[in-house]
């Protein structure tokens, strides 16, 4: 199978100067909990979780007085940078095998110029796939967080 064929699409994107605050309103109302992070040519430079602004932003307002972070910092402070990417034409063991190497549950599928054309989950992969393929998938993608 394809990544294509999995892969949900269309791709909702922030940009590396969108505000933290804006983009976790995006997220709640899309309903997202993962957004790729975009640079002014459109491609993927990193991404933002729900976890992200939690912990990077809202815990360290309420840390301090003097906190660096705050909702309107952009979201090149906020993001986790290096996304784990592969292509909409590439097999999706190849998306398997890169989100068990980084212990990532969701992988963005980029064109040529490493722009977001789709996302895929582990509950896609769940969907279309068989349980202890999933399983064991979902074992090594969870593995840092037995171990750590």
């Amino acid at each position: 199978m394809l990544c294509r064929e999995l892969m949900r699409t269309p791709v909702v994107s922030c940009h590396l100067d969108d505000a933290a605050s804006q983009t976790a309103a995006l997220m709640r109302t899309r309903k997202l909990g993962f957004v790729p992070v975009c640079d002014d040519g459109g491609r993927v430079v990193g991404t933002v979780t729900d976890r992200d602004l939690a912990i990077r932003v809202l815990a360290e307002c309420s840390l301090a007085s003097t906190a660096r972070l705050n909702a309107n910092t952009p979201l090149r402070w906020v993001m986790t940078p290096g996304p784990i990417t592969c292509g909409p034409d590439d097999d999706l063991e190849l998306a398997e095998d890169l989100m068990r190497r980084y212990h990532k549950s969701r992988i963005i599928c980029v064109d040529e110029e490493r722009r977001p054309v789709g996302v895929i989950s582990l509950s896609d992969i769940a969907q279309g796939e068989q349980a202890d393929r999933v399983g064991e998938l979902l074992r090594a993608i969870t593995e840092r967080e037995v171990r750590g």
